[in-house]
């Protein structure tokens, strides 16, 4: 008798071998779009916080139109908000492995609006961080932000060869050295450290050693301390944040008026359209601090309802990332979810003066239509993903499942 294994107990050693072989993620189909497959407590937040941001942006900026029977900010507002629906229902329709491919042309782009916003840009406070176009003023950093997510998570699951010539500490840095050192010459700290911590979060979900971390966290950090130091605006902010009842007719009080606005709206506020901090005692309040205003007119109730809507916002889209089939799906996902959860979770800190101002709005309820556009595009994506790309059963992203993302 020959010594060769027969054909069909090879084949059958063959077959028994490969079921034994570990996979990081098994390969599933990209399901056909189905709007009853959207995740409903990501449209229900949305529309929680899109629809209270429109009332309270139509009470707060009654006073800046008193002559007009609808205020032109609210109306603005409203346009922006349909246009945002509008780009929403069109990323619903694009598949994933199209922002993949457009990841890092986008980030290109987006560097270059930001180089062209600083040499033909518009100044306004201060600042120079808007290009004026025919019928619209565009706001280069929020698509910087929203590419800068997208190309790290692609380069956080490039294949093993490609990743073994550049680790992902150093190619995430590597996208976040330009923007954010373009955004920090406008000047825009805050949109220079949502982007970076959105960048940290994608790291640490793709399996990052935390002591790799470290580096990069303490550059960061030691960067915040020169630049604050070194810059007036920013130091006047710090001095205003640590005693703002010292400087209460100067750095902090925009602060001071804030804690004022809370006060007087106690439990349950008083009242829509009661308020007085909006009658030019409070600043931009229906920009960086409209959640003060929630608190004068809706009280406690209002502010736990727009911070319960976030969290259920964040929680959603854990679960999006926790169910994604693959590696880039599951990053995008928890990209798209920070791109939110950390502009609110800043904003809402430093209205209660748990941070120092940074000057920028809670999305999708302050006023503004590039913030509420880009944050739109990120929930279309996110309920692509959740809607196409889920597995049958939930892949986990965190522990020995992070560590196979980061290897994949």
């Amino acid at each position: 008798m020959s010594g060769r294994i027969p054909r069909r107990y090879s084949q059958r050693s063959n077959t028994a071998q490969a079921a034994r072989k570990p996979r990081a993620f098994a390969v599933h189909k990209t399901r056909a779009f189905a709007a009853n497959a959207l995740d409903g407590g990501v449209i229900a937040s949305y529309s929680i916080l899109a629809g209270i941001g429109l009332v309270m942006i139509y009470s707060l900026t009654a006073p800046l139109a008193a002559t007009s029977a609808i205020p032109p900010q609210f109306i603005r507002q409203l346009i922006s908000l349909a246009t945002s629906l509008l780009v929403l229902i069109a990323a619903l329709r694009v598949p994933l492995a199209v922002w993949r491919r457009l990841a890092l042309p986008l980030w290109g782009v987006s560097s270059a609006l930001l180089l062209a916003t600083l040499v033909v840009g518009i100044e306004v406070n201060g600042a120079r961080r808007w290009l004026e176009l025919p019928g619209l003023r565009l706001q280069a950093a929020e698509i910087a932000k929203f590419a800068t997510v997208l190309a790290a998570a692609v380069l956080l699951t490039a294949p093993s060869s490609r990743r073994k010539r550049l680790k992902p500490v150093i190619c995430a840095a590597a996208l976040c050295v330009p923007p954010v050192a373009l955004l920090l010459q406008q000047p825009d700290f805050g949109s220079s450290l949502v982007l970076c911590a959105a960048v940290g979060v994608l790291l640490f979900a793709a399996g990052t050693p935390m002591r790799s971390l470290i580096a990069p966290t303490a550059l960061a950090a030691g960067g915040t301390a020169v630049y604050i130091a070194l810059k007036p605006y920013a130091h006047m902010r710090w001095i205003g944040f640590l005693d703002p009842w010292a400087t209460s007719t100067r750095e902090g009080f925009q602060l001071v008026q804030s804690f004022v606005a809370f006060g007087r709206g106690g439990l349950f506020g008083v009242g829509f359209g009661g308020g007085r901090q909006k009658l030019y005692f409070l600043p931009e309040v229906h920009t960086d601090f409209i959640l003060a205003g929630i608190a004068e007119e809706l009280g406690l109730v209002g502010v736990l309802v727009v911070l319960g809507a976030f969290a259920a916002f964040a929680w959603a889209g854990g679960r999006i990332a926790k169910r994604a089939h693959e590696p880039f799906a599951a990053l995008v996902a928890i990209g798209m979810t920070s791109l939110i959860g950390i502009p609110a979770a800043i904003n809402a800190a430093v209205v209660m003066g748990l941070l120092p101002t940074t000057g920028f709005t809670l999305p999708f309820v302050s006023y503004g239509g590039n913030s509420l556009l880009i944050c739109s595009l990120a929930v279309g994506i996110l309920l692509r993903i959740g809607a196409c790309e889920a597995a049958p059963t939930p892949t986990r992203i965190s522990g020995a499942s992070r560590r196979r993302i980061g290897r994949t």
